[in-house]
């Protein structure tokens, strides 16, 4: 799809004010409007994701910094690859809110528009992080050594192992951020809707049968007709809800859908300078082998791959000081993230937090021998369980799975703070088996 917008105003100073008084108490607005000022200097417009992290600002200026540093600092990596490579991450979940977002930004940056067309347009050397992106974004416990020998290793097209590790880190910081986009409805609220063919939500939950929780719905199907693309659960025990949320009217949902695609063209146009064209190309087109998709990691007959195990391989003793090695100074900027959100006050319980972090990891095939998982059981409702594993493993199929989730007795702060949990144990597990890999290769 292709948008063109020419000399479009936008009042980020009022946007920026409107938000922060919906977010915010007294206390709090000063700093929000710094946090957002910040990002106007650096972007050029607040995005969606900022606005819903704004809930949390001692998280959100630790997220703005990392992802500044990612994408616009000095590193090894052009401008325009970055940008690039985060619209490959992103398409891998369908969300097309993040592949037009970096879209425009690749262009801003001077990206050749033809690389924009499919994948196959763009250069061989990023056509080879294809792999690696797909194992990480569906099924990262896969990552391996070969893997990291295929880009490090491949004649005029290899990789450096610095360029590797910074592209591994936007890729997981993407994949981490479909699944807060989705989880959060940013996704619906930016009139981005998914496609997806192959995602399917999770029929079974570890730890479920133990608490007696069997009763978990089988299947996802789209609803006939839905403009939107968005699947249902079939069971209908389950889903009294969802039948409520999409018993919305064609003319409606195009007329929103119109309004709001509008608006994120508004916020993606240079703010002081005139664009002639931003061009928003479909996120399918970025994506090889679609069927390929998240797999059951707990409930697997065959297991040649073993269960990363946090004593053997862990941030705090392995990663962290790897990650710093390879690219200056991001394992203290990624440290300071997982630190914040491990102790923002929203969701009082630390017993709580660290069940939801645990439980993300464990669905992903990562797991603590000195954490007692009866506490997933005794701390995690199954719907909760349910929720935490669709958005964490297949993030583009969970907009209408947030019903499943009693929201009413969540603040907004609380229901972002999950989110955001979601988001930073998802990132730290596949920064984890990237950098397993990454070691087993330099130890070769």
């Amino acid at each position: 799809m292709i948008i063109c917008t020419s000399k479009m105003e936008y009042p980020l100073r009022a946007q920026c004010q409107r938000v922060q008084k919906q977010v915010m108490g007294n206390g709090e607005k000063e700093w929000v409007s710094l946090l957002f000022m910040k990002a106007l200097v650096s972007k050029g417009s607040v995005d969606t994701v900022a606005q819903k992290m704004a809930t949390h600002p001692q998280y959100l200026e630790s997220f703005l910094r990392t992802q500044h540093y990612i994408l616009h600092m000095d590193g090894p990596l052009p401008l325009h690859y970055r940008h690039y490579i985060a619209i490959m991450a992103a398409a891998r979940h369908h969300c097309n809110y993040l592949v037009h977002l970096h879209s425009a930004q690749f262009l801003r940056v001077g990206g050749d528009p033809l690389w924009l067309q499919d994948l196959q347009a763009a250069p061989p050397r990023l056509r080879l992080l294809d792999q690696i992106n797909k194992v990480l974004a569906h099924q990262p416990w896969l990552t391996s050594c070969a893997h990291i020998q295929v880009l490090l290793k491949s004649g005029e097209q290899c990789w450096s192992l610095a360029e590797l590790v910074q592209a591994v880190v936007i890729l997981a910081h993407c994949h981490s951020l479909c699944s807060f986009v989705f989880g959060s409805d940013a996704e619906l609220n930016c009139a981005s809707f998914s496609k997806s063919p192959s995602g399917t939500m999770p029929k079974y939950c570890p730890f479920d049968g133990s608490n007696g929780n069997t009763n978990v719905p089988q299947s996802l199907t789209p609803p006939p007709d839905l403009i939107t693309h968005r699947r249902s659960l079939d069971s209908s025990n389950d889903m009294t809800c969802l039948k409520e949320r999409i018993q919305k009217s064609q003319e409606e949902c195009e007329k929103r859908e119109e309004q709001l695609i509008q608006t994120q063209a508004l916020q993606q146009t240079d703010l002081e300078e005139e664009e002639e064209v931003i061009c928003f190309t479909d996120s399918s087109r970025f994506i090889t082998d679609p069927d390929f998709c998240y797999q059951e990691f707990a409930r697997r007959v065959e297991d040649p791959y073993q269960v990363l195990r946090v004593q053997d391989f862990s941030w705090e003793d392995h990663g962290f000081s790897l990650i710093n090695r390879l690219y200056s100074d991001i394992g203290h900027l990624l440290d300071d993230r997982f630190r914040s959100v491990a102790t923002l006050p929203s969701l009082h319980s630390y017993d709580l937090r660290r069940a939801i972090w645990n439980y993300t990891h464990c669905v992903l095939g990562i797991r603590y021998d000195d954490y007692d998982y009866g506490e997933v059981n005794h701390l995690l409702e199954r719907d909760l369980k349910f929720y935490i594993k669709a958005v964490a493993c297949f993030p583009d199929s969970t907009k209408t799975s947030m019903c499943l989730l009693n929201w009413t007795s969540l603040k907004p702060s609380e229901r972002i703070h999950l989110n955001l949990l979601i988001l930073e144990a998802r990132l730290q597990a596949e920064l984890l088996y990237s950098l397993r890999a990454i070691t087993q290769y330099m130890i070769l």
